[in-house]
């Protein structure tokens, strides 16, 4: 999970407007006042701005994202005081008992291999008895990247001015996809680059991999709303607990 260069600061700040809180972070927060999670561990929280809404009193929350300007986003946030950030990737967690373990926003993509086989492991290691192990992951046949390819600038205001987007997609092969972001601002003329590396794994791997890591799947959603995954949903939600 851990990126070859942290993101500019201005594309930090836009980040929350083109990801807002909604029926995903309902689903995960849902999840732990239903658990009554006392430990959650978000991984990847980028901004943070789920995480602070899931530290109610009486619940330890630690947010880990190996991107400095994200944590210094999330740290500055309204309630960021309440979680424990911490930069870095399954390396540097801390020893502790995790009873809800969250990834979020497709964090699992973002995790190449041979990384997300270690990651399953170390988060295994965290995970108390009992845990839940809850993430999503884009339903590699829906063959969503196909439609990121943006080759005519669109043109927004930001709070850093007129902001001039485009994109391209490079397949990789074996489930890999290349998306290469180009952001140009126009009051300084410069163009920010960048890339993201993304895994396209399908149910039944993961689901192999979970075991292998010593996680039992739960269950497979195809949406938000809980319906059952059935191969045809653009999205994959997974439940795991730890192996007895």
């Amino acid at each position: 999970m851990s990126a070859p260069q942290d993101y500019d600061p201005r594309i930090v700040d836009l980040y929350d407007l083109d990801n807002p809180d909604g029926p995903d972070h309902d689903f995960y927060r849902a999840l732990a006042d239903s658990r009554d999670a006392r430990s959650i561990l978000d991984l990847g929280c980028g901004t943070g701005i789920l995480t602070v809404t899931l530290a109610a009193e009486g619940r330890r929350v630690v947010g880990v994202d190996p991107s400095a300007s994200m944590l210094a986003f999330a740290r500055a946030r309204p309630g960021g005081e309440r979680v424990e950030w911490i930069e870095g990737d399954t390396e540097v967690l801390p020893e502790a008992r995790f009873d809800l373990i969250l990834m979020t926003g497709n964090v699992a993509q973002h995790i190449p291999d041979p990384a997300w086989m270690l990651t399953l492991r170390r988060l295994r290691a965290v995970a108390a008895p009992g845990a839940l192990l809850a993430f999503e992951s884009r339903n590699p046949e829906a063959r969503a990247w196909e439609s990121w390819t943006q080759e005519v600038p669109s043109v927004r205001e930001t709070m850093h001015g007129p902001l001039a987007e485009w994109s391209e997609i490079e397949e990789l092969g074996d489930g890999v996809v290349l998306l290469r972001a180009f952001n140009r601002f126009a009051r300084t003329g410069e163009t920010v680059i960048e890339e993201q590396l993304l895994t396209f794994r399908t149910e039944e791997r993961v689901i192999r991999e979970l075991q292998t890591a010593g996680f039992d799947t739960a269950a497979v959603w195809g949406d938000w709303t809980r319906a059952p995954y059935d191969g045809r949903q653009r999205l994959m939600i997974f439940e795991a607990t730890p192996t007895a």
